[in-house]
């Protein structure tokens, strides 16, 4: 069953006014966007105010204790840390790749429907900055595989302190040696009006491959989140599955993980069968997936679920048509790929972003891709 209507987008809602928690009109906006779940939907957004709350009451028991003065010191000596460990890493990959004082690099990647992301990251050893030029990335897309310019601005700051020597917290310092110029109506800086559900779980996973390409830090990892729904007029469920991660320098890519922009956990089986109609009948390493290198990429997975009740099944995916890809003569991870298995054994091809009505007996299998490998096998 397809649900036309179970969407919203909020501009801007006061949640709390006044110390309450505005539960009523919040249900309405829920229920007249087509929620399902109303109750969990709210239950969710009440542990995120009460998160927030905590983090409140903590910061002002420290601003107690210490003072504000010294509070703010520190906040920003941490941000200028972040900082001068990011310009010390620019420095660091500039010389080890040979650049110039002044220099670029310049990478690419497709989305499976052919969309472009392309990049020129210019360093400046003597002032330790960084310039993200993603000019000539594909025009906003119709369709879901835009991004705006917070997706495409938390890859970016995941990969610089990924690169970093020291063991600094994440933190905003980690920006303030760089730039990011992204241009207007491209697929990274789309309309206000663009669908972007696909840019957050997808698209982020395709910069965070082109910027790291561009440094020549690591081969690609699986490049997707692989989102799998399924439900009915009753129930929703979510999940993302992990792949293959890739190879880099020194170390052999991961086995079935969650890799850069996901970190999320997958649903244990035996709560999966006890609160869904559905069995789990496979979930396993896939042999042979990741891409050969003197590093090895890591094995993607292959998880299948049959249907005990009429479900809609959705899969939103990337790397199905073009592969995780191997560096310095390392080769390539394997494909993904998507299944339907009907009760009578038919195995149906999918594709990469698909719907579909399953009956009892029915299954879905999902194979995810691997991760590229690094160096050229031995």
């Amino acid at each position: 069953m397809y649900f036309p209507r179970a969407r919203m987008a909020v501009e801007s809602f006061k949640l709390v006014e006044n110390d309450l928690f505005r539960e009523k009109e919040l249900r309405s906006m829920l229920e007249e966007a087509g929620s399902r779940q109303v109750k969990d939907v709210i239950s969710d957004i009440r542990a995120q105010v009460a998160a927030n709350n905590k983090g409140i009451a903590l910061m002002e028991d420290l601003m107690s204790s210490e003072g504000a003065a010294r509070v703010q010191k520190y906040m920003k000596e941490i941000q200028n840390t972040a900082a001068v460990s990011v310009q010390d890493m620019l420095r660091r990959i500039s010389i080890e790749r040979g650049l110039k004082p002044k220099d670029s690099v310049y990478a690419e990647d497709f989305m499976d429907n052919g969309l472009r992301i392309k990049l020129k990251l210019t360093i400046d050893r003597d002032l330790g900055t960084a310039e993200f030029d993603f000019a000539g990335t594909s025009a906003e897309v119709y369709g879901n595989l835009n991004a705006p310019r917070s997706v495409v601005t938390s890859a970016v700051i995941y990969t610089l302190r990924s690169l970093v020597d020291t063991d600094i917290p994440l933190n905003q310092g980690c920006l303030d040696p760089v730039s990011i110029l992204l241009p207007k109506g491209s697929m990274l800086s789309p309309s206000e009006n663009a669908g972007v559900v696909g840019g957050n779980v997808l698209v982020s996973q395709r910069v965070t491959d082109v910027v790291l390409l561009a440094f020549g830090a690591a081969a690609a990892s699986q490049g997707c989140m692989n989102n799998f729904t399924m439900g009915d007029e009753n129930i929703g469920y979510y999940e993302t599955i992990a792949g293959g991660s890739g190879a880099g320098p020194d170390w052999d890519g991961a086995s079935g993980v969650h890799t850069h922009m996901t970190n999320t956990r997958i649903t244990d089986p035996e709560i999966l069968e006890q609160r869904y109609p559905v069995l789990l009948r496979k979930f396993l390493l896939r042999e042979g997936s990741g891409g050969v290198g003197l590093h090895p990429g890591g094995e993607g997975v292959e998880r299948e679920i049959e249907v005990t009740s009429p479900l809609t099944v959705s899969i939103l995916s990337e790397r199905r048509v073009h592969r995780p890809w191997g560096l310095n003569g390392g080769g390539p991870g394997a494909c993904g790929e998507n299944y339907i298995v009907r009760k009578d054994g038919r195995e149906i091809f999918f594709g990469g972003k698909n719907t579909a009505v399953l009956q009892p007996g029915d299954a879905i299998r999902i194979c995810t891709p691997g991760g590229g490998g690094f160096g050229a096998p031995p």
